[in-house]
């Protein structure tokens, strides 16, 4: 038996006790036998990712691995070719991006989706527009209720930001255009969590900082973790160091399959990853 053979032998005996001893009724996210083509290209090859509440879980590989293209199974964008994504144990494959958001999935992405002629306030609301009541009947009738609602999502996007960026919640009001970039990721992690999902899917949320940024950025997810305990996360990231401080469980793509599962002193060790990552 070769080494790799064993270290991956040993990585899954440890993902199938965690899974024994956590999963009693349902995990949070059960992603079963998940493929998706497109054409004659194969981006996931039946994939299986399980992960507990609470936990926060990181995805890493190669790029071109599959692993934005799992954020869009799941979040909805794409419908799987074959194989089920469910939500503690409701099947959320092929539901719209709109039915994900209400059953409990945020997520950010790549590239900053914040309106930038927007106000801070403006782009943090937007996330809980499941919650709003928005229509014109609503808006011209109801104006003591529409107030209300106002005053309560400013006070809610306020304290959400006051966890992140204290220096900002005094300027709820100011467009984002004149934010700096790691400001703007925290504004789009308000904007992700204002309405308090069951699940947050974080796309390389440490783009485009320096060193400095992405350390204080690393202090950020860990305040999430500790201000919402029942938020799970799952975290896209090429910045290791990251990866190594703030998941509990590591999971692996290379060309869209899994090849690996574990914490990421397990995954760094093994043989396919690092031929996965340095080449062969």
């Amino acid at each position: 038996m070769s080494t790799a053979t064993q270290a991956i032998g040993h990585i899954e005996e440890s993902a199938a006790s965690r899974v024994d001893a956590n999963y009693a009724v349902f995990p949070l996210l059960s992603v079963r036998n998940v493929s998706k083509n497109f054409g004659g290209v194969t981006a996931l090859k039946q994939l299986d990712i399980t992960i507990r509440k609470g936990e926060i879980m990181g995805l890493i590989g190669p790029n071109g691995s599959g692993k934005t293209t799992f954020f869009n199974v799941v979040s909805g964008i794409y419908a799987p070719t074959d194989g089920s994504v469910a939500l503690e144990g409701r099947d959320i494959s092929g539901l719209s991006p709109q039915q994900v958001c209400h059953a409990g999935i945020a997520r950010t992405f790549q590239r900053s989706r914040l309106c930038t002629s927007l106000s801070i306030f403006d782009n943090i609301a937007i996330g809980n527009h499941k919650n709003l009541h928005g229509g014109l009947w609503f808006n011209i009738f109801s104006r003591s209720r529409l107030k209300k609602q106002f005053d309560e999502q400013f006070e809610t996007a306020r304290e959400l930001l006051g966890t992140f960026a204290p220096h900002l919640t005094g300027r709820m009001f100011q467009e984002v255009s004149g934010i700096p970039m790691i400001d703007r990721r925290r504004i789009e992690i308000c904007r992700a969590l204002v309405s308090r999902p069951k699940l947050l899917l974080l796309d390389e949320p440490s783009a485009g900082m320096t060193r400095d940024e992405t350390k204080q950025f690393m202090d950020d997810i860990l305040t999430v973790r500790r201000s919402m305990d029942d938020t799970t996360i799952i975290i896209i990231e090429h910045e290791m160091e990251v990866i190594e401080q703030v998941t509990d469980w590591c999971a692996v793509l290379n060309y869209g399959e899994k090849i690996c599962e574990g914490t990421f002193a397990e995954v760094a060790r093994n043989e396919l990853v690092q031929k996965a990552y340095l080449g062969a």
